[in-house]
């Protein structure tokens, strides 16, 4: 623990809570990212998500710093009036001397306070800035690069409102995690100022990796031979990866998301992290408790019926038998495995064919890209499926009110009457009405680059064009998903709940939280040993697959191989029988404490009580310990078959009664999830690093 004015953490029911040494009221936690209120990326979940878990651990100490923007303020925020009187008087003299600075609480869980700086109200400081960045570390800006003009006024306001804090926090010690390269221009300058505060700097990408990894470049295997300086000049982008590596440097503690990300930081910013801090989530937004299993029923019946009017007149496949896959994320063809994924779906649809296989699927992209609007077809196809509806409607009525006035009479109709000529022509209209000339779109939405698209120019080069032969159908949808959509209104919730299967074969995913929010909702997904997820789940899990979790192997595998195995993992999941898929589901939506930042919290926790010995080693020391840890912490595989492709291979593509019966003896849900509960509160170790352990990186002395 820490010593002189100590500062320890006890594990209770898991959770780790500040003692009486000096307790919470004597701290500041301070949290910078671009992404507070303004959502961008993957950083907004992280940080929206975990605000709950912190704020009720730090309660009215914790502060979210970002940028304002009006929309956002008017939608997000509830303006107040800051009760910590350091916060107060540095606002006070930062407005005083020509800054916007707004204060209020961000309406999501937990009510954050938030402290947010107008940047365009300070770009009159531009210049000077400039000057301030080159002489505290030799980094210019190039005039043209307005986003990173934009995070040198962030940075810039981010460490004058520290040090205006640190002047009035009265004895109170300061800690302040910055969130990627955008907020790291804050933390450089804190540094260079010699500013009294304790500093963690994560990054949940690095910029370089995600350039290099998109040119298709076999960036794992040839970690230690780039030419870091060249690659990134290149891609012009060397200022901003030298405020990324600063601000490594510069880092009391530096910590990143996931394990793969910590080998790849250690080579591309040379500094191997301190912690490692994966990703989670606030579980009970999604817990349905026992419902998960009736809301996948619910959305999947609106998905069956877009699907309906999508595939109208080619519609000669059972939706009872029909499996619904998905891929979701930014549009970028290589890193999120969009390019794999196609060419294992063509591979599927050869081996459903070749066994004929009397199961459907029908796999959605939602991948937003450039789109002119709806394409007709796709709303025709809509307006069709509502025709057809009312117009069942209207005879069903008809032929109600014949059958109740014929049972009033003691008669029993006339079944070759009951439907007199003009139900037929009515019904023979609508029946005609849903005859096409065409196939049925693979694509939502009209595409302003359509021949240079990469999805569409590779699913014309492997053929799959939802012809009737085909077992896989494609629909790639070019927008995020919304309620409010006239053609699939549904949220993106939904529509995972609704769906059997999220495929996420990224190959650059430092930790993916598609796969995550498909776990906590009961969905079985797809990812790899390249994302922070997968990784997390391969330490974690002895057997990911029987819970709903396919880990495809990106960096010991050729890309074919890889392939070959994601082709094996779909058509296994193709085999599986209803009753498997509700078993395995059951199993997966169990995983989901893993994944609660309840627990996941505790490793930001450590960060900061090593970051506090590092910046105030005259007040706090730590034994020697290690990190965080969960050693002994494995779900167990489970004793009954696993519903997975490994134990459904040798049967039919469709299991018999038989199987299922014989699942019913070996499988007890109860037992299972009682033994998964007992596994999830396995001790929990939060460590320190040794004392007296030789330092490196200068920067550790304020």
């Amino acid at each position: 623990m820490l010593r002189g004015r100590s500062l320890s953490v006890t594990s209770l029911g898991g959770l780790p809570r500040w003692e009486a040494g000096l307790p919470v009221e004597n701290l500041l936690l301070f949290e910078v990212s671009w992404e507070v209120t303004n959502k961008v990326g993957g950083i907004y979940t992280v940080i929206q998500t975990k605000a709950k878990t912190t704020a009720d651990e730090w309660g009215d100490n914790y502060f979210l710093i970002g940028p304002y923007f009006e929309h956002n303020m008017k939608t997000q925020v509830e303006q107040c009036e800051p009760v910590n009187d350091a916060v107060r008087r540095a606002m006070d003299a930062m407005n005083k001397h020509g800054c916007q600075v707004r204060f209020g609480r961000w309406l999501i869980e937990g009510s954050p306070y938030v402290v947010l700086f107008d940047i365009g109200y300070s770009a009159w400081n531009l210049d000077k800035w400039k000057g301030d960045l080159w002489e505290a570390c030799n980094i210019g800006i190039p005039y043209h690069d307005q986003e990173a003009n934009d995070m040198l006024i962030f940075g810039s306001l981010t460490a004058w409102f520290l040090k205006e804090v640190t002047d009035h926090a009265d004895g109170r010690h300061v800690i302040v995690q910055f969130h990627e390269w955008q907020a790291g221009i804050g933390l450089i300058l804190s540094r260079a100022r010699k500013l009294p505060i304790a500093t963690v700097f994560t990054t949940h990408a690095t910029l370089l990796g995600r350039y290099l990894c998109a040119a298709n470049i076999d960036f794992y295997n040839h970690l230690d031979k780039f030419n870091i300086d060249k690659e990134a000049g290149e891609r012009q982008i060397y200022h901003r990866y030298c405020m990324e590596r600063a601000s490594v440097h510069c880092a009391h503690v530096f910590t990143t998301v996931s394990e793969i990300t910590a080998i790849e930081a250690e080579h591309m910013l040379k500094r191997k992290p301190d912690v490692v801090t994966p990703n989670g989530l606030n579980v009970k937004k999604f817990s349905a408790v026992h419902e998960f299993q009736n809301l996948h029923a619910m959305y999947k019946a609106r998905i069956q019926e877009f699907v309906r009017g999508h595939f109208y007149g080619h519609l000669d496949f059972d939706l009872e038998k029909t499996l619904f896959l998905f891929i979701a994320g930014r549009y970028e063809f290589s890193n999120k495995g969009a390019d794999i994924f196609l060419e294992s779906l063509s591979r599927l649809n050869f081996l459903l064919r070749m066994h004929k296989s009397d199961v459907t699927v029908v796999v959605f992209f939602i991948m937003p890209a450039k789109t002119n609007n709806f394409n007709v077809e796709t709303l025709k196809g809509q307006a069709v499926r509502k025709q057809l509806w009312d117009t069942a409607h209207s005879v069903k009525e008809k032929f109600g009110k014949k059958l109740y006035d014929a049972l009033l009479r003691g008669e029993i109709p006339d079944m070759n009457n009951i439907l007199d000529r003009d139900d037929q022509t009515i019904m023979k209209r609508a029946i005609f009405s849903t005859q096409r000339q065409s196939l049925p779109p693979v694509t939502t939405h009209n595409m302003i680059d359509d021949s240079t698209d990469p999805i569409l120019s590779t699913i014309r080069r492997i053929g799959l064009f939802n012809s009737r032969t085909d077992r896989v159908k494609l629909i790639l949808h070019p927008e995020f998903l919304s309620s409010t959509s006239p053609l699939l209104p549904m949220d993106y919730e939904e529509f995972v709940r609704g769906c059997h299967l999220g495929v996420f074969p990224s190959y650059y995913e430092p930790w993916g939280y598609t796969p995550a929010e498909c776990t906590v909702m009961g969905i079985p997904s797809v990812t790899t040993n390249l994302s922070g997820f997968g990784c997390f789940m391969q330490e974690h899990v002895a057997d990911p697959t029987a819970y709903g979790i396919y880990i495809v192997d990106r960096r010991f595998r050729s890309p074919d191989d890889s392939c070959n195995q994601l082709t094996q993992f779909l058509y296994g999941f193709c085999k599986q029988s209803r009753r498997q898929r509700i078993i395995q589901r059951n199993r997966t939506e169990r995983l989901s404490d893993l994944l609660d930042w309840r627990y996941l919290g505790r490793y930001y926790q450590h960060a900061r009580l090593l970051t506090l010995s590092r910046a105030f080693p005259e007040k706090f020391h730590m034994e020697p310990t290690s990190p965080p840890t969960t050693e002994g912490f494995k779900y167990p595989r489970p004793p009954s078959v696993p519903p997975s492709p490994s134990g459904s291979q040798a049967s039919s593509p469709q299991s018999s009664d038989a199987e299922d019966d014989d699942e019913d003896e070996r499988y007890d849900e109860e037992e299972e999830a009682e033994r998964d509960r007992l596994n999830i509160k396995s001790p929990f170790s939060l460590s320190h690093v040794p004392r007296g352990k030789k330092k490196q990186h200068g920067e550790y002395k304020n």
